[in-house]
């Protein structure tokens, strides 16, 4: 099982984007996949056609970070139909909002890592969409992952997020979690023919070297359609939903190759 965090800490860079872009593939893929959803507005859980209403909720895993505990926190998405690959939904919202605190306890702060290895034979990928500031849900996502995907976009004030974004990761490596790595930063929200987009992308390159993923995500309307519809962006078949699901294929197949995804073959 990999667990990967996707944080920013900027909001409005198309973070829950990414994430349903990478949930998308992995359910392409055959990869089960579990997806955390740690941001109290609950975005993501929206967008994967989550329906229905949790026994729990993973505020209680942060404080009981059991097994059952865990399991009462999810809901089937509805991307799950038909012979796909199953994606659960550990459902995020307002009860979240308690934790996200500066002053969570380590124990506390590593209490979702301790709840995810207990389902480790359950799931080949999780996704952990943070929250949009380095509060305590982020410290917790961060801790729990095996690599950290950091999300901008072409503007200068998000340039700034991404090097604190790289220093939190940093921080939770050395306090909390040794095994943490960033995976690189996607730069998202790209419009090519901007003469200030690809300043900002040289920028970025620039600053961060490799780190800077070379899957570029263009701003398209399908992906905005495709989230109205509580859809995946691979079930569109014009020419710009296949760009993007395409980016989206090589963005996981990195994140899997980074992280040592390539051990077991994809299920289906």
């Amino acid at each position: 099982m990999v667990v990967i965090a996707i944080c920013s800490l900027k909001g409005g860079v198309g973070k829950t984007s990414v994430t349903l872009g990478l949930a998308s593939a992995a359910r392409e893929a055959g990869r089960r996949t579990l997806v955390v959803d740690l941001d109290p507005q609950g975005d993501t859980t929206v967008g994967l056609d989550v329906a229905g209403e949790v026994p729990s909720s993973i505020a209680r895993v942060l404080d009981e970070p059991r097994r059952r505990h865990l399991r009462a926190s999810l809901l089937r998405s509805g991307w799950s139909e038909g012979s796909a690959a199953p994606i659960d939904v550990a459902v995020g919202g307002p009860g979240l909002a308690g934790y996200d605190r500066t002053d969570l306890s380590s124990r506390r702060l590593t209490s979702l890592r301790t709840a995810l290895d207990k389902v480790s034979d359950d799931y080949d990928l999780v996704l952990v969409d943070c929250p949009p500031s380095l509060g305590g849900l982020t410290r917790t996502g961060l801790a729990a992952a095996d690599r950290a995907l950091i999300v901008t976009e072409p503007g200068v004030f998000a340039i700034a997020a991404a090097d604190r974004a790289l220093r939190a990761v940093h921080e939770v490596r050395t306090d909390l979690r040794p095994e943490l790595q960033p995976l690189g930063i996607v730069v998202n929200r790209v419009r090519r023919t901007m003469s200030e987009h690809r300043y900002r992308v040289e920028e970025l390159t620039s600053l961060f070297g490799p780190l800077v993923l070379p899957q570029r995500i263009p701003e398209r309307a399908v992906l905005q359609r495709a989230q109205g519809s509580y859809a995946p962006i691979h079930a569109f078949r014009d020419t710009g939903a296949r760009e993007l699901a395409g980016l989206f294929d090589d963005l996981l197949a990195h994140v899997l190759r980074v992280a040592g995804g390539r051990r077991g073959s994809p299920r289906r």
